[in-house]
């Protein structure tokens, strides 16, 4: 089944595609404590080692109560595609993988996060995290990229008519940060490997790993040939770089972890070229060369 290479959005197509916002960062692991909201466990982490935003990546972290949403149609027509109701799994929920882009909205700490994970009925299911209603059931090691000099912080975006985190400069607070990072969003319809590997070009990178990644995109096609035909996904980046392909331009490895809006889960490496972004997606890159 072909799937659709560019889905209409509500607003005015913005001129920029993709915001970048060069930093620095520290990489560090902390322990997310029980009972904690998790937003508050993760702000907590990176305040403890002087950072207010960065990128976090899980696995095996066990939630109770946990509250989520997986990507749907739209009812309303003022979105491209919106959110399901909340669900609400009764017992401990654990994270396989997952992704989160922690930052401020509205002045406060929030964050993006998608992730796979096992419900208590043994179910593997996976979607967005709601930052109000998810506890940290067990004491988790996480890791993190903080970062200095940019934030990533919630707001509208007429174009997709959703609040959206993306990166701003900030005032450096002088945090140990001894790497280069860039925080990134990116736009809807252009292809996700394809931007960065152009933006990496533009800007002399010939290698860099990508630390968190969230976002969705026009449905999923895998580099083994396998497809997600649901043109609304939520995706996570499980494992990403940025290195130097044959012709010696940069080329991206991708693995993903994917939700589309029937509750169908799958992973796998993108196919370079053939996966746009549907709404949005953040990252930041950790230059190595």
């Amino acid at each position: 089944m072909s799937l659709p290479r560019h889905i209409q959005q509500p607003g005015p197509v913005a001129e920029t595609r993709l915001f970048a916002v060069e930093a620095r960062g520290r990489s560090f692991s902390f322990t997310l404590e029980p009972g904690l909201l998790l937003v508050e466990a993760v702000r907590r982490g990176f305040a403890a080692h002087g950072f207010v935003t960065g990128t976090v990546e899980f696995t095996d972290t066990a939630l109770s109560p946990f509250t989520y949403v997986t990507p749907a149609l739209s009812k309303t027509g003022e979105n491209a595609a919106f959110y399901s109701d909340f669900y609400r799994p009764r017992g401990i929920s654990r994270i396989q993988t997952g992704a989160m882009t922690f930052g401020l909205r509205d002045g406060l700490p929030f964050y993006h996060c998608h992730a796979l994970w096992t419900e208590p009925d043994g179910s593997v299911m996976g979607g967005h995290i709601i930052p109000e209603e998810t506890v940290v059931a067990e004491a988790a090691t996480v890791t993190a990229l903080g970062i200095d000099g940019a934030l990533f912080e919630g707001n509208p975006d007429p174009e997709i008519n959703f609040k959206v985190f993306g990166p701003v400069p900030a005032a450096a607070t002088g945090a140990d940060a001894p790497l280069r990072v860039v925080a990134m969003r990116l736009k809807p319809n252009q292809d996700f490997c394809g931007a960065l590997e152009a933006w990496c070009a533009a800007h002399t990178i010939a290698r860099a790993r990508i630390r968190g990644g969230v976002g969705s995109t026009i449905g999923v096609r895998f580099a083994d040939g396998r497809e997600v035909s649901n043109f609304a996904t939520e995706v996570y980046i499980h494992h990403g770089y940025i290195g130097r392909g044959l012709d010696g331009r940069p080329e991206a490895f991708i693995d993903v972890g994917v939700v589309d809006y029937t509750g169908a889960v799958a992973k796998g490496v993108l196919t370079r070229g053939d996966n746009p972004v549907l709404m949005t997606f953040e990252l930041a890159l950790e230059v190595l060369a």
